[in-house]
């Protein structure tokens, strides 16, 4: 019986996802949990495995944009033909390039021919995929020379590229080296890194070498957005469309205001100059000046759970676990992680946890279960010059707390001025859930906090 695939939803707040890549050809064999596809949401990219066992069809290219839930293939038992449904354009998708994977509605031409069964030397139908036809209609290619390595001899597109690659004096891209068997954007990719696939362990069906191997082996270059030009129309799709659509709801549906408050971190850069020296030669991580706000802000939100809340069409829920979101500013947008029930962590483990993340982040390697559930969150400018801004509050939270830049200062002891390292602090707050005052009351246990920083080391 037919299995449908549907794009799943990542998180919650997801509307659509762009297959980047199928990781199975047409017609292989899955097996329950194997990765089937890899999404690009508009926070994460993700492999994502298969729930059930069968032979992949699927009815939608890789490249297309689709909305969550929508049917984007079949698992098939094995002589079963996926449902007239696979033939039908899926919502959001290229109709063309839908038509051209399922083998329905080509027009004649070489299209037609791609669509068109193919027959051996003996008569017997050759068995192959609709992509594999058009591919191999589009290069000039006669399958009855192709090898298939689908179920059955099936011959899928990979194999008419691994064919054209191999042909005499073709500079393509170089067939692969003997037992390991790959796509060719793999090899490409591997090219383009560097990366000798025959010491490369593949972990997709049969050893199928997939690009999460590749990642594991050296991680992909940190991408680099092109700056913007002058007549430029960037669209709102993908991570930018959603902050735009979240940080909007927030401003219509909240009533936010800010507060400014300048803390004194004399003591916090000198204890780090001094753990700079003490733990050099420990596994111990040093932590930065942020990871000392996140310690602090997560113990002051232990005094003041008004801020570790979230507001309902019943009233003002206080949480119980406090879950420290902080802001990591990735090409094409930024991201949250979450540092889970930070307020039980040491300074140490936060500091640890908080690069991991960070790192994951900007590498595209972060898991959605690692994006979600932030109950409060920090978001430093200091690193761009910042001293103070405003800082919009994530949904679903009531606060969120902007750190500017480590400057200095100065105060005056006894008419002489003293000179001072502080930075200002910029909560802001719904208003409909916390009043100034206890607001204020925070920024002042999270100064004091910092005033007397080995409090935060445990």
């Amino acid at each position: 019986m037919a299995v449908e695939v549907l794009l799943p939803k990542i998180g919650l707040t997801m509307q659509e996802g762009t297959i980047d890549e199928w990781l199975v050809p047409t017609g292989a064999a899955v097996a329950e949990g194997d990765a089937l596809l890899r999404l690009a949401t508009d926070k994460v990219d993700v492999d994502v495995e298969a729930e059930a066992g069968g032979l992949f069809h699927p009815v939608v290219p890789a490249g297309a944009t689709v909305p969550a839930g929508a049917l984007i293939g079949w698992l098939l038992a094995e002589g079963e033909q996926p449902p007239e449904a696979a033939g039908a354009p899926t919502p959001g998708a290229d109709t063309a390039a839908v038509a051209a994977l399922s083998g329905a509605g080509v027009a004649p031409g070489a299209a037609g021919a791609a669509a068109a069964p193919t027959v051996n030397g003996t008569g017997d139908r050759l068995l192959s995929s609709p992509n594999a036809r058009r591919v191999a209609a589009a290069a000039d290619v006669d399958l009855t020379a192709v090898h298939g390595t689908g179920p059955g001899g099936r011959i899928v597109s990979e194999d008419v590229e691994d064919f054209l690659a191999a042909l005499p004096g073709d500079p393509a891209t170089p067939a692969p080296p003997s037992g390991t068997p790959s796509s060719p954007l793999v090899r490409k990719l591997a090219k383009e890194r560097g990366i000798d696939l025959s010491g490369v362990n593949g972990t997709g069906p049969g050893g199928r070498i997939r690009r999460s191997d590749l990642d594991a082996v050296a991680p992909p270059p940190l991408r680099r957005d092109a700056a913007p030009q002058p007549g430029d129309i960037l669209p709102l799709t993908g991570m930018r469309g959603t902050i735009a659509r979240r940080m909007h709801a927030s401003l219509q549906e909240m009533a936010q205001l800010t507060h400014g408050y300048e803390v004194r971190m004399d003591a916090v850069v000198s204890l780090r100059d001094r753990l700079k020296e003490e733990w050099a030669d420990s596994e111990l991580p040093v932590p930065s000046i942020n990871d000392f706000l996140l310690r602090a802000a997560a113990l002051a939100l232990r005094e003041h759970p008004l801020l570790n809340a979230t507001v309902r069409e019943d009233g003002i829920h206080l949480l119980d676990g406090i879950h420290l979101g902080f802001a990591v500013a990735v090409p094409g947008g930024l991201m949250v992680p979450v540092i889970e029930d930070a307020v039980a962590l040491a300074l140490p483990e936060i500091a640890r946890r908080s690069r991991s993340l960070a790192q994951a982040a900007r590498e595209g390697r972060i898991s959605p279960a690692q994006l979600e559930g932030a109950t409060f969150t920090v978001t430093s400018l200091g690193g761009y010059g910042v001293d103070f801004f405003t800082p919009v509050i994530n949904p679903g939270n009531v606060a969120i707390l902007g750190v500017g830049r480590l400057r200095d200062g100065v105060e005056w002891v006894d008419d002489r001025p003293l000179r001072t390292r502080v930075l200002t602090l910029s909560l802001t707050f719904d208003h409909r859930a916390i009043d100034g005052a206890p607001a204020a009351e925070y920024l002042r246990t999270v100064g004091e906090l910092l005033r007397k920083p080995l409090r935060l080391l445990v």
